[in-house]
């Protein structure tokens, strides 16, 4: 496994070994002793989450308040535009963003802390989208940023149509936002 630190250092993108050859390939998503001696990361993920979403459905900036969330994410089908955004008022970094594409082909996985915020827009005709967490899914504690936010200015693939919920069409500011301190 390589780690990939970002311009959030916080936020890594993890490339697992891959095994390939005539009739395809192997890789482990996730070992738990590699990862930690890789990252320095000593994490219980608690939880696996998988969605399916079509080209131009964008999901987030997500985040939980209460029970935040760590999220190693991946990609097992498709591609993705995928996004981390530092909500800890207190870091230097507050506001700032990351972006990676995450795809197939890539094999790619992004960690993102508690503290960050997170979305994702589907670049391909659709993707699977996985991912495990550090706790549990918690909807009264789930907090939603304006993905188009002007005070965050994620630079966003440009594509046709932008699909997303009533949820995070109704994303607020970052200004005004419940954040971590």
């Amino acid at each position: 496994m390589n780690v990939i630190p970002t311009a959030l250092p916080e936020v890594l993108i993890v490339e697992p070994k891959v095994f390939g050859d005539a009739r395809g390939f192997f890789f482990e998503s996730f070992n738990q002793r590699v990862f930690q001696e890789k990252t320095g990361l000593n994490l219980e993920f608690v939880q696996d989450n998988h969605s399916r979403s079509s080209q131009g459905v964008l999901r987030g900036l997500h985040y939980q308040i209460q029970q935040p969330q760590g999220k190693l994410v991946r990609v097992a089908r498709g591609s993705v535009f995928d996004v981390a955004v530092d909500i800890r008022r207190s870091s230097t970094r507050f506001g700032q963003w990351v972006g990676v594409e995450l795809s197939e082909d890539n094999q790619r996985q992004m960690w993102i802390p508690p503290g960050f915020a997170h979305g994702f827009v589907v670049t391909s005709e659709s993707a699977d989208f996985l991912y495990k967490t550090t706790d549990y899914y918690a909807p009264e504690h789930e907090r939603c940023i304006l993905w188009s936010d002007s005070q965050i200015n994620i630079h966003w693939p440009q594509l046709n149509h932008l699909k997303m919920s009533a949820k995070d069409q109704a994303g607020i500011s970052l200004s005004v936002a419940q954040v971590f301190e």
